[in-house]
């Protein structure tokens, strides 16, 4: 979403879809396809830091 302000806070979720699992965020980005709910959390928060 380009037209979203950047200096807001990115919030992420994990949304499950079948066996997958993927980290998503306000700002539109979106992780890979995970089978580790661990690794999608850490998807999502590495991009929390560095957006």
């Amino acid at each position: 979403m380009a037209d979203q302000d950047d200096s807001a806070p990115h919030r992420t979720t994990t949304v499950e879809k079948g066996r997958f699992i993927a980290a998503q965020c306000t700002c539109g980005w979106r992780g890979p396809a995970r089978r580790a709910r661990s690794k999608a959390r850490l998807d999502a928060t590495e991009h929390e830091a560095h957006p």
